[in-house]
């Protein structure tokens, strides 16, 4: 299909009908995007671009929509690896005008956000240093791109922590799927905050949130750790699918594996499956779903099918029939 008009990585996304919104991400380590790229899945085409706040998080963002409104929280502002703010805006898809929300109690790194019951919940991420995972769960009334509240509420937290996780509300349940504990961080005395690696661990954990909103209760775990699958997911017939990721490091060269299967978990079930293969390994892809097309752009692929190692950002865009 059509490449998006530039690269992402831990860019974001949200569809809203026939329009995919794609929000944000690096083009380079050294260079991130401030504007959202618009594609039409009726006629095929990127169809339009506009500018996001300037105060506003250029990487890992956690967004929800319900629908019109397209909510942006918290996230990392600027490029290399910058602490993460916790300002927080909303997005009226039909006029695009931004308005600013309460920020966050704390700065998070791609926590798991997501709409539910009326309320933006957010969960996990990474704290200030992009590395320590975060266990706190706040949520906000909003109703109509307005806050209803002035200040975020604490709720139960998250049994496990960390950022680049999914996060599903479907069926008056909220589930949050995969992720990882620990993530790069600016190397000590950097000035331009450069990237400097830290262990990271990688799970396949489901979670599931109770409708009374008191307890987790643990899923069938993905069929393998996956991690960097924030906007990976669609929901189809009564499951969710998932494309890519990373998973576990290797085992002696420690060096990151990207993902290329697609999985689907049966939500009649809660059973995972593998339902197919992208066409190369690949991580933070932006996933759409229209007219029984699943559709995913952007992220990070591999170094070719013998080598899982990340290497070229794209901006590519595939499509498949999706037969389920």
């Amino acid at each position: 299909m059509p490449s998006a008009p530039v690269p992402r990585l831990d860019g974001s996304a949200i569809q809203i009908n026939n329009l995919f919104y794609v929000l944000s991400g690096y083009g380079t380590l050294d260079h991130v995007h401030s504007h959202v790229d618009v594609f039409n899945f009726t006629d095929n085409t990127w169809c339009a671009k506009f500018d996001t706040p300037k105060d506003m998080a250029n990487s890992h963002l956690g967004v929800a929509s319900d629908g019109r409104y397209i909510y942006v929280v918290s996230g990392q502002y600027g490029p290399q690896c910058r602490a993460p703010t916790s300002r927080t805006y909303v997005l009226d898809t039909q006029t695009r005008e931004w308005q600013s929300l309460p920020p966050l109690p704390a700065p998070r790194y791609a926590p798991a956000t997501q709409l539910w019951k009326g309320r933006l919940h957010v969960m996990g991420g990474s704290k200030e240093n992009r590395h320590t995972p975060g266990l706190e769960h706040w949520s906000i009334a909003v109703k109509d791109g307005k806050a209803l509240e002035k200040e975020w509420r604490t709720e139960i937290p998250i049994p496990r922590g960390g950022p680049h996780r999914a996060s599903v509300a479907i069926n008056d349940r909220l589930f949050v799927i995969g992720g990882q504990e620990g993530d790069f961080m600016a190397k000590p005395g950097s000035p331009i905050f450069k990237c400097s690696r830290r262990r990271e661990v990688v799970y396949g954990d489901v979670y599931m949130l109770d409708a009374e909103m008191k307890r987790w209760e643990v899923l069938p775990p993905l069929p393998k750790p996956n991690s960097h699958i924030e906007c990976s997911w669609v929901v189809v017939n009564n499951s969710i699918i998932i494309t890519g990721g990373t998973t576990e490091k290797h085992p002696e060269t420690k060096r990151m594996i990207l993902v290329g299967e697609v999985f689907q978990f049966h939500l009649d079930s809660l059973t995972w499956s593998v339902i197919g293969k992208l066409p190369y390994r690949v991580k933070t892809t932006l996933a759409g779903f229209w007219d029984g097309y699943l559709y995913f752009t952007s992220g990070q692929r591999d170094r070719g099918p013998d080598n899982p190692q990340p290497k070229k950002v794209i901006g590519e865009m595939w499509r498949t029939k999706l037969n389920i």
